[in-house]
């Protein structure tokens, strides 16, 4: 099926995805702040650059969009109707590196957290947040 924008249409709403400073993460930061954890962003020097980077706790934290890295049985992740082959060909990437860099990471001697967007919504985020607490 063909995309149902034009390319510059198209071009225009993938400039607007971020991939720093999204609200998940600022939610989990935020959180993290007030609690007194100090931590690093975006750390280039660690595979996969993590979100956030807690030295002392030799943990890493990664905010993970449920789409664009593929959250099975997540309602927000669905597959497209247009280029379907060309987003699985991309989410399925995503995948792969993450599983790629946590497994770096993880040699390591790193901690990892994931969390996904999905987990921060008003019904599940201070569970989620609890949660990460107790993860220390």
């Amino acid at each position: 099926m063909a995309d149902v924008h034009t390319p510059e249409q198209r071009s225009y709403n993938m400039s607007r995805v971020r991939s720093k400073d999204t609200k998940p993460e600022l939610i989990v930061r935020k959180f993290l702040h007030a609690h007194g954890f100090r931590y690093r962003l975006h750390d280039k020097k660690l595979p996969g650059k993590p979100d956030m980077v807690l030295p002392k706790y030799k943990t890493v934290i990664f905010v993970h969009g449920c789409f664009y890295h593929g959250h099975e049985g997540c309602r927000y992740f669905v597959v497209p109707k247009t280029r379907t082959d060309w987003w699985l060909e991309k989410i399925n990437g995503n995948k792969r590196r993450d599983s790629e860099n946590e497994a770096k990471l993880v040699s390591e001697g790193w901690k990892i957290i994931t969390i996904f967007e999905c987990e921060l919504k008003p019904k599940t985020k201070s569970i989620t947040l609890q949660n990460l607490l107790e993860a220390f």
